[in-house]
Order: structure tokens, then C-alpha cells, then sequence
């Protein structure tokens, strides 16, 4: 063999040595496209919104891999659907290559309820949706406070903070609307109890204000009412009283104690 070459003009060998290089670069590249299945390619199907063991099989019947990489929590669509694909729908991709799913979890994580009351309403809905819950109704009652929140709802019950809720539940917000033009005499809470005050209060859209303890109470609710500012009357001169008057949305200070104060004679309440 190497007298063959060696016989031969070197031009010969040269094309000989280039024919040989130009056949061994074509064996290559062919088996290079065969190995990477070059121009072997498969547009990838949009399997968002769909359930995860669907969306699988619709991968794998065109010859791709799937794996799940991540989860994420998304009220708008099902459990366990996918919520993003990675390459993106309509990517020209070849056959074989791993499709990265994002699903949506199974269940809604929960967040702790804050304590809104006394935020103003814009403060109140901006943390609300931080926390992933969402604004529901807005009502109004006469109060000082305006546009204030006065009391936060859960499903129309009244729900207090630190109470566990899902991403996604909707709080409404009972807000002052200042002072109300309804106006009222001075009710007389003397003897009442706290819960009693506030019951008889409610219904005139007037507020309990400070709570002063005047000994050692240990059960707020059902302690006595003592003393009250504003009074029921004001002394306008020498056996003259006149009934004070309050509007909708002021608010009554109130002393508390657990004894009750002495019974009074009718003719002092009114």
C-alpha cells in the first residue's frame, strides 16, 4: 500500500489525501444529523389551563420528555392544571426535548387575617392585597371616623384578627361615613351593662368610645356602667335640666365597674 502511494506524483496523493478528508467529513456530518435528529422538529402543544396528567399525555404522544419544576397558586384556574409551560406554545423544538411544567396547587395556601380596623380604606385594601385577598362589598355607617374601617367581614360574619383564611378570600369592609345628620337625646347608660350600652347604642348608629375601668375588672362585657360623658342632662340653672342631644356617629365615653352603681330615683333619669 505505501509503495502505491509512494509511486504516485505527489499531486496525486494530495487529491487522493483531500478526497479522502471530504469523504470522512460527509460520513461524519451525516451520522452527526442522524445522532442529533437535525431538522427533526416538533411544534409544542398549548397544554396551559389543562389537568396535569392530560396535559402529560399530550407531551409524550408527540415525543417530548416532561418534567414538573415548580407550583404556583391560581384562582382562575383548576387544581393541579398548568399553569406555565416552558418552551412556550408553538415553539419549533426537537422531538425529545423535556417540556418544563409550572402546575397550580391542589389547595389555596392560607394567610393570617390582620387587624384593618381604624385603617382608612385605601391603606386597608392595598394590605389586603398583599396578602393575596381580595376587596369585597363596601357598606357605611354614621361614625366620626370617616371612611375609616370600623368592622372587616368574612362571608357576612364579622371575622377577627389572626383568623386563618385562603389566598383568594374576599373581605368586605364596614366604613364611617362622618357624622350622620339623625340626631338623638342623650340615652341614659347608667346601670347598663357594656354588651347591654353597645346593643342600645348600635341601634342609634352611636359608638361606644373610651372604656375607663374604675376598679379591677376582669370581665369588660358585663361590667357596669357608672358614669357616662356626655351626661344625659346639663344643668341649665336651678332645678332646669336639658336633655343633651347627640348625632349619629359621636361617640359616648364610658366608666366601668363591677358593682353596679346605686338605684336611682325615677325622677333623677328624666
Amino acid at each position: 500500500m505505501f509503495k502505491f502511494i509512494t509511486h504516485k506524483p505527489l499531486w496525486v496523493n494530495i487529491l487522493v489525501a483531500i478526497g479522502l478528508v471530504l469523504v470522512a467529513l460527509f460520513i461524519f456530518i451525516e451520522m452527526l444529523s442522524f445522532i442529533t435528529q437535525h431538522n427533526e422538529v416538533e411544534k409544542v402543544p398549548s397544554v396551559l389551563g389543562q389537568n396535569i396528567q392530560a396535559a402529560t399525555q399530550a407531551l409524550t404522544a408527540k415525543g417530548f420528555q416532561v418534567q414538573v419544576i415548580d407550583s404556583v397558586y391560581d384562582n382562575t384556574i383548576g387544581a393541579l392544571a398548568v399553569a406555565k409551560q416552558s418552551p412556550d406554545a408553538d415553539a419549533q423544538v426537537k422531538k425529545g426535548r423535556t417540556i418544563y411544567l409550572t402546575i397550580n396547587r391542589a389547595a389555596a395556601p392560607e394567610v393570617t387575617m390582620p387587624n384593618l380596623v381604624g385603617f382608612s380604606y385605601k391603606s386597608a385594601q392595598m394590605y389586603l392585597q398583599t396578602l393575596g385577598l381580595k376587596m369585597g362589598d363596601t357598606t357605611y355607617k354614621p361614625d366620626i371616623a370617616r371612611n375609616a374601617v370600623l368592622e372587616q367581614k368574612f362571608n357576612g360574619v364579622s371575622i377577627k384578627p389572626g383568623t386563618k383564611l385562603p389566598v383568594g378570600s374576599t373581605i368586605s369592609f364596614v366604613l364611617g361615613s362622618g357624622i350622620g345628620s339623625g340626631q338623638y337625646q342623650v340615652p341614659d347608660l347608667i346601670g347598663l351593662t357594656l354588651a347591654q350600652a353597645r346593643t342600645q347604642l348600635n341601634a342609634l348608629n352611636i359608638n361606644i368610645g373610651s372604656i375607663v375601668p374604675m376598679d379591677n375588672v376582669t370581665d369588660t362585657t358585663n361590667a357596669y356602667i357608672v358614669k357616662q360623658i356626655p351626661e344625659v342632662f346639663t344643668e341649665a340653672g336651678p332645678g332646669n335640666k336639658v336633655h343633651n342631644l347627640i348625632r349619629q356617629g359621636q361617640v359616648v365615653d364610658v366608666f366601668i365597674s363591677n358593682t353596679p352603681p346605686p338605684v336611682r330615683d325615677s325622677a333623677l333619669r328624666n
